[in-house]
């Protein structure tokens, strides 16, 4: 692994493969290491540079210091759709940080892949830079507008419980939300090894609220997408608690000629079984426009 300086942050970052370049995009709270296992070496053998990192106030990348909202608080606001004030950055600047990585490794144009916030900041390096994408995915994300993706209500009471983790309990928590969250090919023992490994990485609480906090004072990108042009994928659960598949509908909605990949077994997770499905429907939308696919 290694580190960059980009738009103010050191961000930490691994490359994987040769060809074309593609940029992955971590979630909420997610590590460069959160990836599946094998999922991102999927990713290498179909013929792709792959480019992890961690994003802003997680893993190795800077730790911000100003104080959020609690998690809870910010996903109230965004149930709401009350402003949220006072967060020291949103996903745009994360979006800022990314296309900072991609000057640092002296790469003109990536694809651009992103799920859950990630997707919510490959939104926004599409519209903030669109110079710099080859194609979009977008996957269980939203566009930003509170009315569409929103957080099942059903879901809260069962994650209240473990949203106050401490270093000891933090991992059953971790492991326990995750399992509200995914669908029907949750694997708990692989998500205890992961999310263990993960936290002796590195464990911040405080920069998972505040993670959380911008995405709930990041604008409405609805409109902004409209002018997206480079092709785009929508991938979406259609059983997700966390962002409703409406976010999904939405997006593909707003980006013109996006096409949607809707999963009938998939929630807020990247569920093995459907991973050739996906990463077909992604290899095809990379080549929907022969004229950029070409590497940088």
């Amino acid at each position: 692994m290694a580190n960059a300086q980009s738009n103010g942050m050191t961000i930490e970052y691994q490359v994987a493969g040769d060809g074309a370049p593609l940029l992955l995009v971590m979630g909420l709270s997610g590590q460069l290491t959160d990836w599946p296992a094998g999922f991102v070496d999927a990713i290498v053998a179909r013929g792709f540079r792959v480019i992890t990192f961690d994003n802003r106030d997680i893993g190795l990348s800077t730790k911000t210091d100003w104080s959020p909202p609690s998690q809870l608080a910010s996903l109230w606001a965004m149930i709401t759709r009350r402003p949220v004030k006072g967060v020291g950055y949103t996903v745009a600047d994360m979006a800022d940080d990314a296309a900072g990585l991609l000057d640092h490794l002296d790469i003109d144009r990536a694809h651009v892949v992103g799920m859950s916030m990630g997707g919510m900041i490959a939104q926004e390096i599409a519209i903030r830079h669109p110079e710099r994408v080859l194609s979009l995915c977008s996957i269980m994300s939203n566009t930003g507008d509170r009315r569409t993706g929103g957080v099942a209500l059903s879901l809260l009471p069962k994650v209240m419980r473990h949203m106050r983790p401490t270093p000891e309990s933090a991992v059953k928590d971790a492991v326990a939300i995750a399992g509200h969250v995914s669908g029907p090919h949750f694997d708990e023992k692989q998500a205890h090894e992961m999310i263990s490994r993960s936290f002796a990485r590195n464990f911040c609480p405080d920069g998972i609220a505040r993670q959380t906090a911008a995405i709930a004072g990041s604008r409405d990108r609805t409109e902004l997408l409209g002018s997206v042009t480079a092709p785009t994928l929508v991938v979406h659960g259609l059983v997700d608690p966390l962002v409703k598949p409406s976010g999904g509908v939405a997006t593909a909605k707003a980006i013109p000629g996006a096409r949607l990949l809707a999963l009938p077994d998939m929630a807020h997770d990247l569920p093995r079984p459907r991973w050739t499905e996906m990463l077909d429907a992604l290899v095809a939308n990379t080549k929907r426009n022969a004229s950029l696919a070409a590497p940088a």
